[in-house]
């Protein structure tokens, strides 16, 4: 990939995007995901259970995103988490601690007045390209 170029990414894995962007786009050794929320790629709709089905939905979405880029969980530098109610912080957290285990990225976490689908939790990330 030439300096400055990007390249697309999408995968079946994850939910289709919900408007004109990209799940995520790659640039040189980055890749920038867009924010993944608790969407069943089958179905299309929010997964049932609460903060903490939506927040293990959000993160597998945001595993499968990052996997087909050629990047990992484990190479995420920052994350931005947005809670629709910021109360959902601890159970949020629990969930995050399942995926991201060792060599934690940065991470801001903000409440928002409302998310796409009506979710709870929604989770971006900036992650670097494994090396090959």
């Amino acid at each position: 990939m030439l300096p400055g170029e990007k390249k697309v990414i999408a995968t079946e894995r994850a939910p289709k995007a919900l408007g004109p962007y990209s799940v995520a786009v790659q640039t040189g050794s980055l890749v920038f995901a867009s924010g993944q929320v608790g969407l069943d790629p089958a179905s299309n709709t929010i997964v049932e259970g609460g903060i903490e089905a939506e927040t293990r939905q959000a993160l597998t979405n945001l595993k499968a995103v990052l996997e087909a880029s050629g990047s990992s969980l484990a190479s995420v530098v920052k994350t931005t988490v947005f809670l629709r109610d910021i109360n959902d912080f601890a159970r949020m957290n629990a969930i995050y601690g399942e995926f991201f285990v060792e060599k934690f990225p940065a991470r801001s976490t903000v409440q928002v007045a409302a998310l796409p689908k009506n979710a709870a939790v929604e989770i971006e990330a900036v992650a670097v390209l494994n090396s090959q």
